[in-house]
């Protein structure tokens, strides 16, 4: 199947792409370019050198994609690159910037929905099925793991974690990093439960609910200090709560705590 471009588009020869793709007005793809095949590029979508689109996405009105990272002492004659996998919509005006270091990438994988005015910094890397809302931004460096609700307006310090599952309330700052399975909400970050609705959405069972129940009294609720914590934590099953333990132990920046 060959590719619909519209005699307004604006596409390098040298770029690389797959079959079946629909690209609109205006929409500019440069040299440096990899596309798969059936992607939908609406009006104005920019892709810039450094970009690898999978199959199946679908950029809204003036995406922009692999531009320079923010990053004064960046030069740009380093070459550094955005991969994004399949099946991902990014609505209107989605800024991704390519990596701050040669040979990096800034990385989003399959099934994400990136909402209008989303920002990701440079060297983020989004895991699979993951949602942000209008205005998100996330600076350089910025990870997030799959099934992570990012809600609108949140600003993600750059660094930070965001855990598998986890949910990040709306008009929030996160600095430091978001546990697995949690709300995260306000400004600072404050854990205000389990993310019960997503977990159950996402099949936790009965037994599992209960498990990542436990640790969060233990971590928020018992008194324990956290090292103590983290190791009976790692004791408990099913295997999303003792995923918690191993998550706290990888922290760089330390987690945003409960409310309490």
């Amino acid at each position: 199947m060959s590719n619909t471009i519209h005699p307004a588009a604006i596409v390098s020869s040298e770029a690389r792409l797959g079959q079946g793709n629909e690209i609109g007005p205006f929409v500019v793809i440069h040299d440096d370019v990899v596309l798969g095949d059936n992607n939908v590029l609406h009006s104005g979508a920019v892709l810039h050198d450094g970009t690898r689109l999978g199959s199946g996405n679908r950029l809204h009105e003036h995406a922009v994609i692999g531009g320079l990272p923010q990053d004064l002492g960046f030069d740009p004659a380093t070459p550094s690159y955005v991969e994004i996998g399949d099946h991902n919509v990014l609505r209107e005006a989605v800024m991704i910037n390519r990596a701050s270091q040669e040979g990096g990438v800034t990385r989003v994988g399959d099934h994400n929905y990136l909402m209008n005015g989303v920002h990701l910094g440079h060297d983020c890397v989004l895991g699979d099925n993951v949602i942000i809302a209008p205005y998100a931004a996330l600076g350089g460096f910025v990870s997030v793991a799959e099934r992570a609700f990012i809600s609108g307006g949140v600003m993600v310090h750059q660094f930070v974690r965001i855990g598998r599952l986890a949910m990040i309330g709306g008009n929030s700052k996160i600095t430091q990093d978001a546990l697995p399975y949690m709300i995260t909400d306000g400004m600072p970050g404050r854990v205000r439960g389990l993310n019960v609705v997503g977990l159950k959405r996402a099949g936790f069972r009965a037994e599992d609910l209960r498990s990542l129940k436990q640790a969060y009294q233990l971590l928020f609720r018992s008194g324990t200090e956290l090292e103590a914590a983290v190791a009976k934590l790692r004791d408990l099953s099913p295997a999303p709560a003792a995923e918690l333990a191993g998550f706290i132990a990888d922290s760089q920046r330390g987690f945003h705590r409960d409310k309490g």
